[in-house]
């Protein structure tokens, strides 16, 4: 699951995100324990994944509910939930 790509622009848009920066602190890191399923057949596909990160000053839980079509993956949920406060960071679809 790692290596699909709905798992790599989740990742990638929490590390860019300034919300999600300034509660975890950088560098942000993911966990090696993900939970969901990607299942892509060509140009289609779904994913619904957890993604535990992390940074210097706490921990938190990235939630991801993706459909490619055409070749595009488009979210329809993209959040993060930070541990120690409960936040929860939309990251948009």
């Amino acid at each position: 699951m790692k290596q699909s790509d709905a798992y790599k622009m989740a990742v990638a848009r929490a590390k860019a995100d300034s919300r999600v920066t300034s509660a975890l602190g950088t560098p942000i890191t993911e966990g090696w324990y993900l939970s969901g399923n990607t299942n892509v057949n060509g140009a289609s596909g779904n994913a619904d994944l957890s993604i535990p990160i992390s940074g210097p000053k706490g921990k938190g839980t990235m939630y991801a509910v993706a459909t490619k079509s055409a070749g595009e993956w488009t979210y329809s949920k993209l959040i993060v939930k930070i541990d120690s406060t409960g936040e929860t960071i939309d990251l948009g679809p």
